[in-house]
């Protein structure tokens, strides 16, 4: 089987010739493991592509994930200085902010003025939430934008240099996200208790220029797109927001997105096993996270038994305390455990961390995870 053809029997329900492998990288992982021009790894969509096929390469996995989409080929028109200051790092100055572009993490924007968030009350549905979604909101006050003229170019890239070979996977942002992003993490959940109605007139707009952006990636060579959903776990919604809030809105999204012929998995961080049924309702492909115990609490185990007939698992490896802080043995004998569990009990499961790599894991032991694939994970 190609690592295309794996990748899809997994989120088909079938079983594949062995567990497939396939890890989100966090940007600061994708910079330890490369040490590329940073400024370049994050604007140029050429040096971005190349970076996650040699990442896919040098780790044997079977798919490549495409976080950011949409580079700009204009990113220097306004930029007044670039500064080295110091060893792979630095600093980019523009007419409203600065940005430090390094090996080990995002880059670290400060804007001229401090960013103000809207009230939810004072908001404009109308005028001032966006039809198109022009951005992505990577992380706080790091926002990349998308050049709708170049939107899906780093697609075709990657796709001329793996073609057929490798799975290729886009990502969309969450209407939620958008949502607390635009007015703040505070406010925005004291909205939901105080203004539902407004709440959900926001999300409703963003979740249509979602759909809109999801579509057309779909055009695209991919097999499957990823919901980024962080904020909607236990740790920030209950059920009843959830199912309220974030459920109708991604559903209206998968099944846009399903009825191209293109799988679909929600990426929901922490603790989320109170709602894994929930989660099944928005007819999601597969589920990708499932935080173990202590950075969330799903057991693989029950996961498998409660959902594992309908959905695909990605995960559930502790980026941190496996991979990061465990010794050698400890290391492999949990990935071993997750790999068993999986093959054994589930009808599709992809091997990969919970959440992204953590950018200190070493090459050793990322190096280990097909190593141990290809022991311990033929069908």
């Amino acid at each position: 089987m190609t690592s295309k053809e794996r990748i899809n029997a997994a989120m088909n329900l079938q079983h594949p010739d062995r567990v497939p492998l396939m890890c989100q990288f966090s940007i600061g992982s994708m910079m330890v493991q490369l040490q590329p021009n940073p400024i370049e790894f994050w604007y140029d969509k050429n040096v971005f592509a190349e970076g996650l096929v040699a990442l896919c390469e040098k780790f044997k996995f079977d798919g490549i994930l495409v976080s950011l989409h949409g580079h700009s080929d204009k990113w220097r028109k306004d930029l007044l200085s670039t500064e080295c200051i110091g060893e792979g790092e630095y600093k980019l100055t523009y007419p409203d902010r600065t940005e430090v572009h390094s090996w080990t993490d995002l880059p670290l924007v400060k804007f001229n003025q401090q960013k103000t968030m809207p009230t939810i009350e004072d908001i404009d549905v109308e005028k001032d939430i966006p039809s198109v979604i022009n951005y992505i909101p990577v992380s706080h006050n790091l926002y990349f934008d998308i050049d709708q003229e170049n939107m899906f170019d780093v697609f075709d890239i990657i796709y001329l240099k793996v073609g057929e070979s490798v799975s290729i996977h886009g990502e969309i942002t969450s209407p939620f996200d958008y949502f607390l992003d635009l007015v703040g993490y505070q406010d925005g959940l004291v909205g939901l208790i105080m203004e539902p109605e407004k709440c959900h007139a926001i999300i409703d707009k963003y979740a249509n220029g979602v759909r809109d952006l999801a579509v057309k990636m779909c055009d695209k060579h991919i097999d499957a797109i990823k919901i980024s959903s962080p904020f909607a776990g236990m740790g920030f919604i209950s059920m009843e927001d959830y199912n309220e809030f974030v459920l109708p809105y991604e559903r209206r999204i998968i099944e846009a997105i399903r009825a191209k012929g293109v799988h679909v998995y929600i990426h929901t961080c922490g603790s989320i096993s109170d709602r894994l049924e929930l989660m099944r309702e928005s007819k999601t492909s597969g589920l990708e996270c499932l935080d173990p115990i202590p950075v969330g609490n799903v057991d693989l185990e029950d996961a498998f038994r409660r959902i594992g007939n309908d959905l695909f698992i990605k995960g559930n490896i502790d980026s941190i305390n496996s991979l990061l802080f465990a010794d050698d043995e400890k290391a492999e004998t949990d990935v071993r455990k997750i790999i068993e569990t999986g093959k054994n009990m589930g009808k599709g499961f992809i091997l990969s961390t919970a959440c992204s790599i953590a950018p200190k894991v070493t090459k050793e032991r990322l190096l280990m995870l097909s190593q141990l694939i290809y022991k311990y994970g033929q069908y």
